[in-house]
């Protein structure tokens, strides 16, 4: 049985007329013959020549779809011993509850984190609204937003925790860190705008030196969710590189 390194692993994406190999805890599989594999990428998200035991954990079809194909050697035991000593093991209970409630697994971050990109903008926007206008229902709604974003905020970097450390076993990812940097800093932002809103109810009007920071402050939030929103989109569909 042929032993490949990730090295030699990754030789082998699909690209130029390569064979299209996968790894799976410790096993090396050639799935060339799979049309969902064209090109070496399935479903524009996962490249071959990669170990894709962390991935398949939050796949909808179960890891014994690649039992159809024939496995064509093994990882070289240092490289997995590498890589488990990076993640972290599993509560016997939660696994339990994750078989019996699969969605638990895929759900909670993907879900809940709609809702401060949604509320972050929108406290932006209804802001930048009242000022060009003056309607005051505008200042409430986004008053409104900003206090909603908090509280989400802080559920989405719960359930992100969460799903890094279940999918990924809480293997240092760039995309990773860079989200729970920025979403540190964004809801210390929010949360400092919302208790000026709360301590200063007319901080907009008349337009004066706190209100010159109070909008810098909201209006950030739109930039730091776009990014936080980008790399959290490159875990689910990497951009594909000319």
């Amino acid at each position: 049985m042929n032993e490949f390194s990730l090295k030699t692993l990754a030789e082998n994406n699909g690209e130029d007329g390569k064979p299209v190999y996968v790894a799976h805890k410790g096993k090396v599989y050639d799935v060339s013959e799979s049309k969902m594999w064209k090109g070496g990428t399935h479903m524009k998200r996962h490249k071959a020549g990669n170990d894709l035991t962390t991935d398949i954990q939050a796949a909808p079809h179960d890891p014994d779809v690649l039992a159809r194909y024939p496995q064509v050697g093994v990882l070289k035991q240092e490289e997995t011993e590498k890589e488990e000593t990076m993640q972290q093991p599993m509560p016997e209970f939660l696994s339990n509850l994750l078989k019996r409630y699969p969605m638990l697994r895929r759900h909670p971050h993907p879900m809940t984190v709609h809702f401060p990109i949604v509320f972050m903008f929108s406290a932006t926007l209804f802001t930048i609204l009242f000022l060009l206008t003056g309607i005051h229902s505008f200042e409430t709604t986004a008053f409104h937003c900003l206090g909603a974003g908090v509280i989400f905020t802080v559920v989405a970097m719960a359930t992100g925790w969460y799903t890094w450390w279940l999918n990924y076993q809480a293997v240092p990812l760039r995309a990773v860190t860079i989200k729970k940097k920025f979403s540190g800093i964004m809801l210390a932002i929010a949360f400092i705008a919302f208790i000026l809103r709360i301590a200063i109810p007319d901080i907009l009007y008349p337009f004066r030196s706190i209100s010159l920071i109070y909008f810098i402050f909201v209006s950030s939030l739109l930039a730091f969710v776009t990014v936080i929103g980008w790399f959290g989109a490159s875990l689910t569909f990497p951009v594909e590189k000319e």
